[in-house]
């Protein structure tokens, strides 16, 4: 009997010092993300570690996509939940964040997501697009929803942010 070992695969993970945020000091919200958007301001590390970008943000609003690969998957062969909830997170955050004035900042105070199918390799490219519900002074609602290339629900979760002016 043959001894057959697994194919390993490796991915390399390469991120640009987080310190570069420092120049944002002093700018809203929505200035800081169309920074990161077009590369003026570098992209946070968990991006790359997971392989997703930012594709667009506006007031009130921010949507990510990503091509799942294998290195996301769980045991059973899918990906794992916490991508899911990782990119509703970034998309909801996102959002709030656009609002927000200069020297504001947030944290999420919880976060609900609603798995409703699986993605794997053979779904494709997904987008998570989040938006604002209510802005208030000191807390913040947005949802937000996964979708696929066929626009099919994926997910979708809600988050309430603290606010700290």
């Amino acid at each position: 009997m043959t001894d057959v070992q697994p194919a390993l695969n490796e991915r390399t993970h390469r991120w640009e010092d987080p310190a570069g945020m420092a120049a944002a000091a002093g700018m809203d919200g929505l200035s800081v993300m169309r920074a990161i958007l077009s590369g003026e301001l570098p992209a946070p590390p968990i991006a790359g570690l997971l392989g997703f970008e930012l594709e667009s943000v506006d007031e009130g609003r921010a949507v990510f996509t990503m091509e799942p690969g294998d290195h996301h998957y769980n045991p059973l062969g899918s990906v794992h939940g916490g991508v899911y909830a990782t990119l509703l997170d970034s998309a909801l955050g996102c959002a709030v964040h656009t609002t927000l004035p200069a020297g504001v900042r947030y944290t999420s105070l919880d976060l609900d997501v609603k798995f409703l199918r699986r993605i794997t390799t053979d779904t494709g490219p997904v987008r998570a697009t989040g938006w604002v519900v209510h802005g208030g002074r000191s807390t913040a609602l947005a949802r937000a929803d996964l979708r696929d290339g066929a626009n099919r629900l994926l997910a979708e979760g809600s988050s309430s942010c603290m606010l700290f002016r």
